[in-house]
């Protein structure tokens, strides 16, 4: 597998595509997502990395427009299982499921 192509953020909150050398934005992060595009987003300043952080910004974008596929409940609820002792488990079942949604979905 080859290395993640890798998206700076800097502080002004900007993104920077160090494989085409330009600043993009969460549209074209939602593009190289759908593209399977292997990528990782990492804070120019402590150089961590922060590709979930952004992921969640892609999807809390795509749920201000259009239709919502989360809904309130839906959240709600997984707000709720952060420090539950199943919280893991969690996780897990959720992954499972788009996983086999995803699979369905090509199907």
């Amino acid at each position: 597998m080859s290395e993640p192509r890798v998206i700076k953020k800097y502080p002004n909150r900007r993104l920077y595509d160090t494989f085409e050398s330009r600043y993009i934005t969460l549209a074209e992060i939602r593009k190289l997502v759908m593209d399977k595009t292997n990528f990782v987003v990492v804070d120019k300043k402590s150089n961590t990395d922060i590709t979930r952080s952004i992921l969640l910004q892609v999807i809390s974008e795509q749920e201000h427009q259009g239709s919502p596929v989360l809904s309130q409940e839906f959240l709600a609820n997984v707000i709720r299982s952060y420090g539950d002792p199943m919280h893991d488990m969690v996780g897990g079942i959720l992954d499972q499921s788009m996983r086999a949604f995803a699979s369905q979905h090509q199907r």
